[in-house]
């Protein structure tokens, strides 16, 4: 059922910590055997297809690409880059034509696999022969038709332990600081923030209420939740997605941007809701905002996240290699099993595009201020085991895809910053 042509695959959006190793499990399943041609990849997303920046991924050394398996960032370079126009499509299918390009493999979130769904539909319009596969990642968890994402367990791993180690610390200093509030990513859907429940222990131990973009934000009942939690244990610890909304949907927090797919650019709640509080009930705050923090610690990785961000990857090269396209690669969970296990299948790209898998009702608690023992059982499995990099004098040894282009680089992210840095 394969096709001879040569493949491409790319990264898009936020690097997760575990993203390179869909990329190592993508290289590594193409170069099984005899593959059907040569495999590249497109350096900073759908861009380094457009303008031709793209890598030999066949010619990286062996241990190169085996060390993207606790690398994190995204090793190809990424980006948001929207492909909106007729001519953008136009130049895609000449780039395709001319590097004989009949795979394309996309690693991204929501909008990316919109993308990957416009571009089967348009090579499918004008009759060129192409297998697009979506490739799942986000530490967001909203993509459907997959039980999770990968990327989101190291995030929600390193998230919950920041939570623990944190509230120790608040626990354990005599200080004016007796609150904290912790903003999480998350935008619209609270998956990583709802991971902040996997910190506590014992009753008292943080966080001790949970936000969700889930549940509208009520201005009153949040200062009286605090102030409830404060003055029973003096101190409070907590954790507020960045996407909260009013009952009007207008966001707590949003600035003014926008990025290119529309999306009001988020961060700042922390310090929106430190100040809330301080001017209503007369306690200092301490305001965290963990930022990409929550995405790039892959020195804290789960390795069933990393297993798995890798076999979605090499789902990708079978599902394609056998004859199928315009479908996201997913995970399946086996609920009969007794113990976690998951498998991966595939979802149509048009079923996955734009849209976004909310946390269930019936997993927040009735306050709407935490999360019910359900959440913690489908979360707890997704965070297992740990990763363990090479070291080197003390610190993580991260590797470098090799021979990029860099004079072309430097001269397209000139243009890129002209007129922005001066």
């Amino acid at each position: 059922m394969s096709i001879q042509g040569n493949a491409v695959v790319a990264q898009s959006g936020g690097p997760t910590a575990v993203i390179n190793n869909s990329v190592c499990g993508v290289v590594q399943e193409w170069l099984k055997g005899e593959p059907p041609g040569k495999l590249y990849g497109a350096l900073f997303g759908i861009r380094g297809v457009l303008e031709e920046n793209l890598l030999d991924l066949g010619r990286q050394p062996s241990h190169i690409i085996e060390g993207l398996r606790y690398t994190p960032g995204a090793a190809l370079g990424s980006s948001r880059y929207r492909l909106a126009k007729e001519e953008d499509f136009a130049r895609l299918l000449e780039a395709f034509k001319k590097h004989n390009i009949r795979y394309f493999f996309y690693i991204g979130g929501n909008d990316s696999m919109d993308t990957a769904d416009k571009i089967n539909r348009f090579a499918d319009g004008v009759d060129y022969e192409i297998r697009v596969i979506g490739i799942p990642k986000t530490i967001d968890n909203d993509l459907p038709g997959t039980d999770h994402t990968p990327g989101y367990g190291s995030a929600a791993k390193f998230l919950a332990a920041t939570v623990s180690e944190t509230g120790l610390d608040l626990k354990g200093l005599v200080t004016s600081n007796r609150i904290v509030v912790l903003e999480a990513m998350g935008r619209n859907a609270g998956w990583l923030t709802a991971a902040a429940a996997l910190a506590k222990r014992e009753e008292c131990d943080a966080p001790h209420l949970i936000y969700l973009p889930e549940v509208t934000f009520d201005r009153e009942r949040f200062l009286k939740e605090v102030a409830g939690i404060y003055r029973e244990y003096r101190f409070a610890y907590i954790v507020a997605s960045e996407g909260i909304r009013y009952g009007d949907g207008r966001y707590v927090f949003a600035g003014g941007e926008k990025d290119p797919f529309g999306h009001v650019r988020l961060g700042g709640l922390a310090d929106t809701l430190k100040e809330l509080i301080e001017a209503e009930l007369g306690v200092n705050v301490r305001g965290i905002s963990l930022g990409t923090l929550q995405r790039s610690a892959a020195h804290f990785a789960s390795r069933t996240d990393a297993d798995e961000a890798y076999a979605v990857g090499a789902a990708a090269v079978q599902a394609a290699l056998r004859g199928e396209t315009d479908v996201m690669i997913t995970l399946l969970r086996d609920e009969t099993a007794g113990f976690y296990r998951c498998f991966t299948g595939t979802a149509p790209l048009s079923d996955v595009a734009n849209v976004e898998k909310k946390v269930p009702a019936e997993w927040i608690a009735p306050t709407g201020s935490y999360l019910e023992d359900a959440f913690l059982r489908y979360a707890h499995p997704l965070i297992d085991g740990q990763v363990s990099p090479v070291f080197r004098n003390g610190l993580p040894d991260f590797v470098h895809l090799q021979n990029f282009d860099l004079p072309k680089l430097r001269r397209r992210l000139d243009r890129d910053v002209a007129g922005v840095i001066k």
